[in-house]
């Protein structure tokens, strides 16, 4: 069965960076697009970025630009996300998805989270 386990939340001071990993199982990892979405405390679900199966081709949220950076290492089933200019409402539950197919960012199958708090 799939799993996707994701680590290295933490807390992290504005202006601060952490980097995200998501291990993944139970599929054929280098033939599927993986995305990164988070939730803020008492908000919706929001996609922060994706990364196409063989990392050719890589799409952030607006907000996200220039301060994340998504990459993979399909040979070690992994996905990252790194962070830098972190800030307060960065703090959310952040989460991995495997996406639908080779360029499909639609996220079918989820992590449990990792928690990033960015405070002073």
């Amino acid at each position: 069965q799939v799993q996707l386990v994701e680590s290295g939340g933490g807390l992290a001071q504005p202006g601060g960076s952490l980097r995200l990993s998501c291990a993944a199982s139970g599929f054929t990892f280098n033939i599927y697009a993986m995305s990164w979405a988070r939730q803020a405390p008492g908000k919706g679900l929001e996609w922060v970025s994706g990364i196409v199966y063989d990392g050719s081709d890589i799409a952030y949220a607006d907000s996200m630009k220039g301060r994340f950076t998504i990459s993979r290492d399909n040979a070690k089933n992994t996905v990252y996300l790194q962070m830098k200019s972190l800030k307060p409402e960065d703090t959310a539950l952040y989460y991995c998805a495997r996406g639908g197919g080779t360029k499909n960012y639609a996220m079918h199958y989820w992590g449990k989270g990792t928690l990033v708090t960015v405070s002073s």
